[in-house]
């Protein structure tokens, strides 16, 4: 007689790991005004979204030297985001979603990219509705 062991599908949430060399840069709630959406009302003006992105970065084996060049910067980061918001109108969320995970993904040291986007305003009777992605390098 035979037991079966059922395997648990759920991955745990990855945190910084020492083991891997893995440092976590992110940033969280960032506020800002998106011209974003499908309908006419969301084309007329920008409304407000918030944006979180986690960034997994393969640590290096040279030393930091305390030089904000040798890390992933966090404000690269916002900056870049704030870039392609400001770059025109965007129909869905999670075309702004893989826009900023793909221009995260060109630094060769992040090894996966988490995003959220969020409209505020978009549903009445609530706090937020958006899409949340991940991407891994492959």
């Amino acid at each position: 007689m035979s037991t079966k062991v059922q395997k648990n599908n759920l991955t745990p949430l990855k945190y910084a790991d020492a083991t891997q060399g893995i440092r976590h840069v992110f940033v969280r709630d960032l506020m800002i005004d998106c011209s974003i959406g499908i309908y006419a009302h969301e084309k007329e003006k920008p409304q407000q979204i918030r944006i979180n992105i986690d960034l997994a970065v393969k640590e290096d084996l040279t030393p930091l030297n305390d030089d904000y060049k040798n890390v992933v910067c966090y404000e690269n980061v916002v900056n870049g985001i704030k870039n392609i918001v400001n770059s025109g109108h965007i129909e869905l969320v999670e075309t702004l979603a893989e826009k900023i995970a793909d221009l995260n993904m060109i630094d060769g040291r992040i090894v996966s990219v988490r995003v959220r986007v969020e409209k505020l305003e978009a549903i009445e009777n609530t706090n937020s509705v958006g899409v949340e992605i991940e991407r891994v390098r492959n």
